[in-house]
């Protein structure tokens, strides 16, 4: 589940399918997840994106610092929409690019009716 190119590394979902349960809903109806990275080069990551399968805002990223110029890096990842989004994470020159299908939970797996 790992993906990287030697220079950069993140974890994938399986299959690179994102699927969201409730608790990473926003209330805009956007998706929330934190992203785990990894630096063997020095420097700030960066992370963009855009949905590949219609149109809609790019993604949204948030990248703490104190983490250090090298090594792991967490982020929040912000889905504006459910669907195909194309990720990039950048550090100076060095890119890591992938792939991801973004699905909220409730859609497939709705929540048990209350019984009256």
């Amino acid at each position: 589940m790992n993906h990287g190119n030697g220079k950069l590394w993140t974890t994938m979902w399986p299959h690179n399918v994102l699927i969201a349960s409730g608790d990473y809903i926003q209330p805009d109806g956007s998706v929330w997840m934190k992203w785990p990275w990894w630096r063997s080069v020095k420097g700030r990551l960066t992370v963009t994106g855009r949905r590949l399968d219609a149109d809609g805002p790019p993604l949204t990223a948030e990248v703490p610092s104190g983490y250090g110029n090298r090594g792991f890096q967490p982020s929040g990842i912000t889905f504006p929409t459910e669907g195909c989004w194309r990720v990039t994470g950048a550090v100076g020159t060095a890119r890591l690019t992938f792939v991801t299908l973004v699905l909220k939970a409730e859609r497939y797996w709705p929540k048990a009716e209350a019984a009256p």
